[in-house]
């Protein structure tokens, strides 16, 4: 796919397609099912995290677990997943984005089913962490994957409507989970139910279109190990900022998916299928946030090669005030409207960042970028949240008034990060000029 730049915006994929007869073809049918695929197993990706923090509360009552506890476990998923992400995504950019994409989605739905039986802090533990291998191994696949197949000047609009698919993926989990916990069975029948989609769409995964794996070398033309494409990614320095003000964006953001349903039931004493309600409420206002900040981080680009920085920048921290503000009103009242422009504003600016993990590197390191970026995002300092925020709320006496104030203090990370992506905002145009001239051939 050559990133070259036609007059006419309108016509970007259907000049793509004409280029590119030869090799991998950009926009068309393909294109679009790979989208529709990617986006439904990402919706069911989101499922898992966000029906967790709506059962969390009947679980811990259920096995008798400490709030410590009930946070380190999903702690533990998510130090998983920033393990594994970079480590699956380094070999997925030398073997199949399809086959990745089809392997993983099975792999996280059997062990999500197996979750469900779990009878102990053990046995919730251990399977919820291979969850967490499959869904490292998902995403930097599907990322490389579905912003290949768009022209690069469309390439926020369609992270926008692939990022959709998280607040598509957080009502479905806290709604729809919460209701079958408290009316079918239980917190165990949500992890059984939410496990078949998966199966199913690896399927449709299987005959996506990808493109040619290729060696990524150094140059002197040697073929790139492990440590050294880590090295690499690193030297980019808008790449850089990006993974360090994900992790602490992350702090904010999973926080309030695993705490914010707990902390319902608390104050305000009502059941799991009320709490996945109201937070249900706030996450489907990110189906307005990630198309708009996807368009505007597109259209602010053709008039400031710093644009899709700068969208993050200045999103993330104001959603941090609105996140900090619904808690202090316990999210009823004014609370719950700074909640829903919480969930609006938030995910405005991760669209953009999606696109600059991609824009900024080779077709050899599209998913090693996307995967850092997510083991970024954990292990720097968002795995951490769950448990940290637990360990603070039982040092605080456990109850609402004690997570209140833990989940407040975690908003902070959203201030930190803004200033990350203003520092790479510097770097950006001139690392988009080092790979400009990017080709993909079609996958043999």
């Amino acid at each position: 796919m050559s990133h070259k730049n036609p007059r006419e915006s309108g016509k970007v994929m259907e000049t793509e397609k004409k280029s590119n007869q030869s090799g991998f073809t950009t926009g068309g049918m393909h294109a679009h099912y790979t989208l529709a695929v990617c986006f439904l197993l990402f919706v069911m990706y989101f499922v898992n995290w966000y029906m967790f923090g709506v059962v969390l509360e009947p679980m811990k009552m259920d096995l008798g677990l400490t709030d410590g506890q009930a946070g380190a476990i999903q702690t533990g998923f998510l130090l998983c997943v920033a393990a594994f992400s970079f480590p699956i995504s380094f070999m997925v950019d030398r073997w199949s984005r399809r086959k990745a994409i089809t392997v993983m989605a099975i792999f996280w739905s059997v062990f999500m089913f197996i979750t469900g039986s779990g009878n102990s802090f053990l046995g919730v533990l251990a399977p919820r962490i291979m969850v967490g291998i499959g869904l490292a191994g998902f995403s930097g696949a599907s990322a490389a994957l579905v912003s290949a197949v768009y022209h690069q000047k469309l390439r926020g609009r369609v992270m926008g409507i692939f990022n959709a698919s998280i607040p598509i993926g957080a009502v479905i989990g806290v709604m729809l989970g919460g209701y079958i916990s408290a009316n079918h069975g239980g917190w165990r029948v949500p992890f059984y139910v939410f496990a078949i989609p998966g199966i199913i769409l690896s399927v449709f995964a299987y005959f996506m279109k990808d493109y040619k794996t290729i060696e990524h070398t150094d140059e002197c033309g040697v073929r790139m190990g492990f440590f050294s494409t880590a090295k690499t990614l690193f030297k980019i320095r808008s790449l850089k900022w990006v993974f360090i003000g994900y992790g602490l964006q992350d702090v904010m953001a999973f926080t309030f998916v695993i705490w914010a349903p707990a902390f319902l039931m608390r104050s305000q004493g009502i059941p799991e299928d009320k709490a996945g309600m109201t937070v249900g409420i706030i996450g489907v206002m990110a189906i307005i946030g990630a198309p708009l900040g996807g368009i505007l981080s597109d259209l602010w680009q053709k008039k400031n090669r710093r644009g899709r920085m700068l969208i993050p920048a200045i999103t993330i921290p104001i959603g941090a005030v609105m996140m900090a503000l619904a808690m202090t009103f316990e999210l009823k009242g004014i609370g719950l409207v700074f909640g829903i422009l919480y969930g609006v504003i938030a995910i405005m600016g991760v669209p953009a960042l999606s696109s600059v993990t991609q824009d900024v590197v080779s077709p050899g390191l599209k998913a090693a970028s996307w995967g850092m970026s997510v083991f970024c995002m954990y292990a720097i300092f968002g795995a951490w949240a769950p448990a940290f925020v637990g360990f603070i709320s039982d040092s605080l006496g456990g109850g609402a008034a004690g997570l209140k104030i833990a989940i407040i203090a975690a908003a902070s990370g959203g201030i930190l990060a803004g200033i990350c992506y203003l520092l790479g905002a510097r770097h950006y145009p001139s690392d988009l000029d080092k790979v400009k001239d990017v080709v993909f051939q079609s996958e043999c």
